[in-house]
């Protein structure tokens, strides 16, 4: 078990982290998880936020090669940019209503993440946030989002249907390129879906379409 000496805390922020250990539970009063703050801790299998985190730095856990989940605790606001990326081995995650901003390539290249909701309050989905996301079969997109990022789920070649809300108003380029099992996408926004996947794209990439639901 980590040990007080392995964090470095300046003002309620865990700036580092210098352990070894698998399981780690972070201080109590460490009210933000810092820039880099366990970056490379490849022999990071769990770790314990405690209820004071109000964010989650950039790059907070990249290359935490060996995490398998976390539960991000209530009163987590923000996640950062690249906060998770490459974390491979992570399987689940269970972000909190409280979440109102994920930042770009937050879960890039997560290529064991399964499944993930997204928390009503959240607002815009990030550049490349899923991209790489490739065990990813489901995903909850709340009515609360407007803007779906490029690249968002490129590459979520698992991801088998997908639900657009209405309340989206704004999808930036490749949002979806390359998710080739694909069999169902329900629009509910003013967008048309041959504008978010291009004619083309439907036909090379989607060849597992079943349907195409617009409202």
């Amino acid at each position: 078990m980590a040990s007080r000496g392995d964090f470095v805390i300046k003002n309620g922020v865990l700036n580092k982290y210098k352990g070894k250990d698998s399981e780690v539970v972070i201080p109590e009063g460490v009210r933000s998880i810092g820039e880099r703050a366990f970056r490379d801790c490849s022999s990071l299998t769990s770790i314990t936020i405690p209820k004071g985190v109000k964010e989650i730095g950039d790059y907070a856990f990249h290359n935490c090669s060996s995490l398998t989940s976390i539960t991000i605790p209530e009163g987590v606001k923000k996640i950062a940019e690249r906060a998770f990326r490459d974390c491979s081995s992570l399987t689940s995650i269970t972000l909190p209503e409280g979440v109102k901003e994920i930042g770009s390539h937050a879960f890039y290249n997560c290529s064991s993440l399964t499944s993930i909701t997204i928390p009503e309050g959240v607002t815009k989905i990030g550049e490349s946030t899923f991209s790489g996301c490739s065990s990813l079969t489901s995903i909850t997109i709340p009515e609360s989002v407007t803007e779906i990022g490029k690249s968002t789920f490129s590459g979520c070649s698992s991801l088998t249907s997908i639900t657009i809300p209405e309340s989206v108003t704004e999808i930036s380029e490749e949002a979806f390129e390359g998710c080739k099992s694909l069999k169902e996408i329900i629009n509910n926004s003013k967008i048309k879906t041959t504008s978010i996947f291009d004619n083309k794209l439907l036909l090379a990439y989607y060849q597992n379409l079943d349907q195409i639901i617009e409202y």
